[in-house]
Protein backbone atom coordinates (compact mmCIF):
# COMPACT_ATOMS: atom_id res chain seq x y z
CA UNK A 1 0.00 0.00 0.00
CA UNK A 2 1.41 3.60 -1.09
CA UNK A 3 2.22 6.18 1.26
CA UNK A 4 0.85 8.53 -1.08
CA UNK A 5 -2.90 6.99 -0.95
CA UNK A 6 -2.83 6.65 2.49
CA UNK A 7 -2.16 10.65 3.03
CA UNK A 8 -5.02 10.96 0.24
CA UNK A 9 -7.70 9.00 2.12
CA UNK A 10 -6.43 11.36 5.54
CA UNK A 11 -7.37 14.17 3.50
CA UNK A 12 -10.77 12.86 2.28
CA UNK A 13 -11.35 12.00 6.10
CA UNK A 14 -10.72 15.81 7.04
CA UNK A 15 -12.75 17.07 4.52
CA UNK A 16 -15.36 14.89 3.64
CA UNK A 17 -15.76 16.62 0.29
CA UNK A 18 -13.67 14.94 -2.48
CA UNK A 19 -13.44 18.83 -4.13
CA UNK A 20 -11.79 20.30 -1.20
CA UNK A 21 -9.79 17.56 -0.39
CA UNK A 22 -8.61 17.42 -3.82
CA UNK A 23 -7.90 21.04 -4.61
CA UNK A 24 -5.42 20.55 -0.90
CA UNK A 25 -3.73 17.83 -2.47
CA UNK A 26 -3.08 19.82 -5.62
CA UNK A 27 -4.50 16.86 -7.86
CA UNK A 28 -8.25 17.28 -9.88
CA UNK A 29 -11.13 15.31 -8.05
CA UNK A 30 -11.47 12.32 -10.78
CA UNK A 31 -8.32 11.71 -10.07
CA UNK A 32 -8.30 11.22 -6.45
CA UNK A 33 -11.39 9.74 -6.72
CA UNK A 34 -10.23 6.85 -8.93
CA UNK A 35 -7.21 6.84 -6.23
CA UNK A 36 -9.47 6.45 -3.57
CA UNK A 37 -11.02 3.44 -5.72
CA UNK A 38 -7.51 1.69 -5.96
CA UNK A 39 -7.36 2.30 -1.80
CA UNK A 40 -10.85 0.60 -1.53
CA UNK A 41 -9.86 -2.05 -4.22
CA UNK A 42 -7.09 -2.96 -1.88
CA UNK A 43 -8.50 -3.07 0.94
CA UNK A 44 -11.33 -4.93 -0.01
CA UNK A 45 -14.28 -2.65 1.38
CA UNK A 46 -15.30 0.57 0.85
CA UNK A 47 -14.03 3.09 2.98
CA UNK A 48 -16.52 6.06 2.23
CA UNK A 49 -20.61 5.96 1.49
CA UNK A 50 -21.39 8.51 -0.67
CA UNK A 51 -24.98 9.99 0.28
CA UNK A 52 -25.80 12.97 -2.72
CA UNK A 53 -23.08 15.16 -2.75
CA UNK A 54 -22.46 14.21 1.10
CA UNK A 55 -19.71 11.70 1.64
CA UNK A 56 -19.76 10.05 5.30
CA UNK A 57 -16.80 7.59 6.35
CA UNK A 58 -17.59 3.99 6.96
CA UNK A 59 -16.34 1.46 9.86
CA UNK A 60 -13.75 0.02 7.45
CA UNK A 61 -12.81 3.41 7.27
CA UNK A 62 -12.97 4.71 10.47
CA UNK A 63 -10.54 1.57 11.03
CA UNK A 64 -7.92 2.22 8.58
CA UNK A 65 -7.64 6.19 9.41
CA UNK A 66 -6.18 5.15 13.39
CA UNK A 67 -3.93 2.90 11.92
CA UNK A 68 -3.10 5.48 8.91
CA UNK A 69 -2.77 8.43 11.86
CA UNK A 70 -0.31 6.00 13.71
CA UNK A 71 1.57 5.49 10.86
CA UNK A 72 2.12 8.75 10.11
CA UNK A 73 2.73 9.32 13.85
CA UNK A 74 5.91 6.52 13.49
CA UNK A 75 7.46 7.96 10.57
CA UNK A 76 7.64 11.77 11.82
CA UNK A 77 9.01 9.48 15.03
CA UNK A 78 11.74 7.94 12.72
CA UNK A 79 12.61 11.18 11.19
CA UNK A 80 12.99 13.23 14.59
CA UNK A 81 15.01 9.89 15.46
CA UNK A 82 17.59 9.85 12.57
CA UNK A 83 17.64 13.78 12.56
CA UNK A 84 19.04 13.26 16.21
CA UNK A 85 21.66 11.02 14.93
CA UNK A 86 23.01 13.66 12.98
CA UNK A 87 23.13 16.39 15.65
CA UNK A 88 19.84 17.68 14.68
CA UNK A 89 17.44 18.43 17.70
CA UNK A 90 13.41 18.37 16.86
CA UNK A 91 12.17 21.61 16.41
CA UNK A 92 9.00 21.58 18.68
CA UNK A 93 7.09 20.08 21.78
CA UNK A 94 3.75 20.05 22.24
CA UNK A 95 2.49 20.02 26.09
CA UNK A 96 -0.10 19.17 27.52
CA UNK A 97 -0.90 20.62 31.46
CA UNK A 98 -3.50 21.13 34.62
CA UNK A 99 -2.22 25.35 34.15
CA UNK A 100 0.61 26.97 31.94
CA UNK A 101 1.80 28.42 35.72
CA UNK A 102 3.50 25.07 36.54
CA UNK A 103 5.88 25.50 33.38
CA UNK A 104 6.91 29.07 33.17
CA UNK A 105 9.94 29.08 35.10
CA UNK A 106 10.70 26.04 33.32
CA UNK A 107 10.03 27.88 29.82
CA UNK A 108 11.95 30.30 30.42
CA UNK A 109 15.01 28.37 31.39
CA UNK A 110 14.56 26.01 28.74
CA UNK A 111 14.01 28.71 26.01
CA UNK A 112 17.46 30.68 27.22
CA UNK A 113 19.23 27.17 26.32
CA UNK A 114 17.04 25.78 23.05
CA UNK A 115 15.33 28.81 21.31
CA UNK A 116 14.82 27.17 18.11
CA UNK A 117 13.15 24.73 19.89
CA UNK A 118 9.48 25.59 19.78
CA UNK A 119 7.01 24.86 22.71
CA UNK A 120 3.56 24.98 22.45
CA UNK A 121 1.38 24.71 25.42
CA UNK A 122 -2.09 23.62 25.66
CA UNK A 123 -3.90 23.94 29.12
CA UNK A 124 -6.51 21.04 29.45
CA UNK A 125 -8.16 19.42 31.91
CA UNK A 126 -6.29 15.88 33.33
CA UNK A 127 -8.33 13.55 31.23
CA UNK A 128 -8.16 15.31 28.00
CA UNK A 129 -4.04 15.37 28.10
CA UNK A 130 -4.10 11.52 28.71
CA UNK A 131 -6.48 11.07 26.00
CA UNK A 132 -4.32 13.35 23.52
CA UNK A 133 -1.19 12.05 24.84
CA UNK A 134 -2.82 8.64 23.79
CA UNK A 135 -3.59 9.88 20.19
CA UNK A 136 -0.16 11.05 19.67
CA UNK A 137 -0.98 15.26 19.70
CA UNK A 138 0.72 15.82 22.78
CA UNK A 139 4.51 14.75 23.70
CA UNK A 140 3.71 15.00 27.23
CA UNK A 141 1.57 15.94 29.81
CA UNK A 142 1.75 17.55 33.30
CA UNK A 143 -1.11 16.24 35.22
CA UNK A 144 -2.59 15.52 38.61
CA UNK A 145 -1.45 11.84 39.80
CA UNK A 146 -2.40 9.20 39.77
CA UNK A 147 -3.29 9.16 36.15
CA UNK A 148 -4.23 5.23 35.69
CA UNK A 149 -3.66 4.07 32.06
CA UNK A 150 -2.05 0.99 30.48
CA UNK A 151 -0.38 2.81 27.55
CA UNK A 152 1.22 5.73 30.06
CA UNK A 153 3.83 6.01 32.54
CA UNK A 154 4.11 9.02 35.14
CA UNK A 155 6.51 10.22 37.58
CA UNK A 156 5.66 12.64 40.36
CA UNK A 157 6.77 16.43 40.32
CA UNK A 158 5.70 17.66 44.24
CA UNK A 159 2.45 17.74 46.01
CA UNK A 160 0.44 20.84 45.35
CA UNK A 161 -1.21 22.67 48.32
CA UNK A 162 -4.55 24.87 47.86
CA UNK A 163 -5.69 27.50 49.30
CA UNK A 164 -9.36 29.15 49.59
CA UNK A 165 -9.24 32.32 48.00
CA UNK A 166 -11.69 35.18 48.63
CA UNK A 167 -11.70 39.45 48.12
CA UNK A 168 -11.00 41.90 51.24
CA UNK A 169 -14.08 42.25 51.71
CA UNK A 170 -15.68 38.85 52.18
CA UNK A 171 -16.71 38.04 55.40
CA UNK A 172 -13.75 35.35 55.47
CA UNK A 173 -11.23 37.61 54.47
CA UNK A 174 -9.55 37.96 58.09
CA UNK A 175 -9.26 33.71 58.68
CA UNK A 176 -6.49 31.86 58.62
CA UNK A 177 -7.65 28.97 57.93
CA UNK A 178 -10.58 26.67 57.23
CA UNK A 179 -11.93 23.42 57.04
CA UNK A 180 -13.45 22.53 53.64
CA UNK A 181 -16.53 21.29 55.27
CA UNK A 182 -17.21 24.94 56.66
CA UNK A 183 -17.59 26.17 52.49
CA UNK A 184 -20.78 24.54 52.40
CA UNK A 185 -22.79 27.52 52.66
CA UNK A 186 -20.26 29.31 51.37
CA UNK A 187 -20.84 30.79 47.65
CA UNK A 188 -18.34 29.18 46.20
CA UNK A 189 -16.98 29.79 42.41
CA UNK A 190 -15.53 26.48 40.87
CA UNK A 191 -13.96 24.97 37.78
CA UNK A 192 -16.41 22.39 36.01
CA UNK A 193 -16.93 18.92 37.17
CA UNK A 194 -14.36 17.55 34.50
CA UNK A 195 -11.24 19.11 35.95
CA UNK A 196 -9.78 16.85 38.57
CA UNK A 197 -9.23 19.85 41.03
CA UNK A 198 -12.99 20.04 41.02
CA UNK A 199 -13.45 16.66 41.62
CA UNK A 200 -10.80 16.44 44.37
CA UNK A 201 -12.77 19.23 46.64
CA UNK A 202 -16.05 17.10 45.62
CA UNK A 203 -14.48 13.98 46.63
CA UNK A 204 -13.27 15.57 50.39
CA UNK A 205 -17.14 16.89 50.58
CA UNK A 206 -18.09 14.42 53.09
CA UNK A 207 -21.98 15.39 52.63
CA UNK A 208 -21.72 15.67 49.08
CA UNK A 209 -20.33 17.79 46.53
CA UNK A 210 -20.18 21.68 46.75
CA UNK A 211 -22.89 23.46 45.02
CA UNK A 212 -21.06 26.54 43.11
CA UNK A 213 -22.90 29.48 41.87
CA UNK A 214 -20.72 29.68 38.55
CA UNK A 215 -18.36 27.21 37.17
CA UNK A 216 -15.79 27.82 34.64
CA UNK A 217 -12.74 26.50 33.01
CA UNK A 218 -10.05 28.73 33.86
CA UNK A 219 -8.01 29.27 36.52
CA UNK A 220 -7.86 33.08 35.81
CA UNK A 221 -11.58 33.20 35.39
CA UNK A 222 -12.00 31.86 39.07
CA UNK A 223 -9.57 34.77 39.89
CA UNK A 224 -11.32 37.43 38.40
CA UNK A 225 -14.75 36.74 39.70
CA UNK A 226 -13.35 36.66 43.34
CA UNK A 227 -11.95 39.35 42.84
CA UNK A 228 -15.31 41.35 42.15
CA UNK A 229 -16.82 39.74 45.77
CA UNK A 230 -18.50 37.37 43.75
CA UNK A 231 -18.08 34.67 45.33
CA UNK A 232 -14.94 32.30 46.89
CA UNK A 233 -13.09 30.19 45.26
CA UNK A 234 -10.14 27.53 45.66
CA UNK A 235 -7.08 27.88 44.13
CA UNK A 236 -3.31 25.68 43.60
CA UNK A 237 -0.54 27.75 45.79
CA UNK A 238 1.82 27.55 42.76
CA UNK A 239 -0.85 29.39 41.07
CA UNK A 240 -1.13 31.85 43.86
CA UNK A 241 2.21 32.49 43.80
CA UNK A 242 2.87 33.95 40.32
CA UNK A 243 0.16 36.38 41.10
CA UNK A 244 -0.21 39.91 42.51
CA UNK A 245 -2.70 38.91 44.99
CA UNK A 246 -3.71 43.05 45.75
CA UNK A 247 -7.09 42.57 46.96
CA UNK A 248 -7.53 39.11 47.39
CA UNK A 249 -6.89 36.98 50.49
CA UNK A 250 -6.15 33.56 51.14
CA UNK A 251 -7.27 31.18 53.84
CA UNK A 252 -4.91 28.17 54.47
CA UNK A 253 -6.92 24.94 54.27
CA UNK A 254 -6.42 22.45 56.74
CA UNK A 255 -7.89 19.55 55.49
CA UNK A 256 -5.40 17.04 53.84
CA UNK A 257 -6.34 16.22 50.36
CA UNK A 258 -6.64 12.75 48.57
CA UNK A 259 -4.98 13.82 45.19
CA UNK A 260 -2.18 16.79 45.37
CA UNK A 261 0.75 14.96 43.98
CA UNK A 262 1.50 16.75 40.37
CA UNK A 263 3.14 14.55 37.99
CA UNK A 264 4.69 13.98 34.65
CA UNK A 265 2.98 11.92 32.52
CA UNK A 266 4.11 10.40 28.95
CA UNK A 267 3.26 7.98 26.82
CA UNK A 268 4.43 4.03 26.92
CA UNK A 269 6.66 2.65 23.69
CA UNK A 270 7.30 5.36 21.52
CA UNK A 271 9.88 7.26 21.12
CA UNK A 272 10.86 10.37 23.00
CA UNK A 273 13.01 12.81 21.58
CA UNK A 274 16.08 14.04 23.49
CA UNK A 275 14.46 17.85 23.46
CA UNK A 276 11.88 16.24 25.71
CA UNK A 277 14.33 14.64 27.91
CA UNK A 278 16.03 17.87 28.06
CA UNK A 279 12.83 19.86 29.09
CA UNK A 280 11.91 17.27 31.42
CA UNK A 281 15.42 17.36 33.61
CA UNK A 282 14.66 21.66 33.29
CA UNK A 283 11.08 20.85 35.00
CA UNK A 284 12.78 18.49 37.55
CA UNK A 285 15.33 21.11 38.54
CA UNK A 286 13.11 23.47 39.15
CA UNK A 287 10.99 21.76 41.37
CA UNK A 288 13.74 19.94 42.90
Amino acid sequence: MEIRLLEYFLTVTEELHFTRAAERLGISQPTLSQQIKVLEDSIGSPLFNRVGKKIYITEAGDVLKKHALRTFYELEQAKVAINELKGLKRGKLTIGCCGSYLLTSTIASFNLKYPDIHLSIVELPTEETKQALLTNELDMGIVYLPAEEEQLISEPLFKEEFYLVVSNEHDLASEQYIELQQLENVRMILLRKEYLIRQIIDKKIKSGSLEPIIELTTLESLLQLTALNIGATILPANYLNELDQSGLCKVKIVDSFEQTTVGIVLRKNVYHCESLKVFIKCLKNNYA
